[in-house]
């Protein structure tokens, strides 16, 4: 005995099959993660343990984000692959910040110190990985290939970065 299926079901369905296998790779930006720091145990990699200094208030928001450290992704709209968010505390902060694989990564570190969301240039602050110059003419976009920080596929690399406020 044969039998026979409708065709349109079978287009549905593989249709949804091919929506799934390009799902994972949208679904690996715009991860928020809380700050998990046991993903940073010796061997527990890939990931970034990133000390931010130079936090100035215990007021408003600490953000870190990662990119990948490529001209098409570095700070591009929508391209951040994990953002934690915590409380800010004065001084030093640390965070686990996993990266999907090996290769080479940037971070973000923004201050919101009001709280409000918004970028506010007389007292947020912010810093990247590797600590570049920000200036004029680079608009606070400095190249990927000076905030890049290679990490190993099971490494733990840790980076210090330094606040910066108007």
């Amino acid at each position: 005995m044969r039998l026979k299926f409708p065709k349109a079901p079978l287009a549905a369905a593989a249709g949804l099959a091919a929506l799934a296998a390009a799902m994972p790779a949208a679904a690996q930006y715009r991860d928020e993660a809380r700050n998990d720091m046991s993903q940073c145990r010796a061997g527990g990699g890939p990931a970034i343990m990133v000390t931010v200094d130079g936090i100035k208030a215990s007021e408003g928001r600490m953000r870190v984000q990662s990119y990948r450290a490529t001209s098409a992704e570095w700070l591009a709209k929508g391209k951040w692959l994990k953002r934690i968010e915590a409380p800010a505390k004065a001084g030093t902060m640390t965070f686990c910040v996993p990266v999907p694989a090996s290769g080479t990564y940037g971070i973000a570190v923004r201050h919101d110190v009001n709280g409000n969301g918004k970028t506010d240039l007389g007292s947020d602050g912010g810093a990247m990985s590797n600590n570049p110059s920000i200036n004029i003419f680079n608009l606070g976009k400095p190249s990927y290939t000076k905030v890049g920080v290679p990490v190993g596929s099971k490494e733990v690399k840790s980076i210090r970065i330094q606040m910066r406020y108007m």
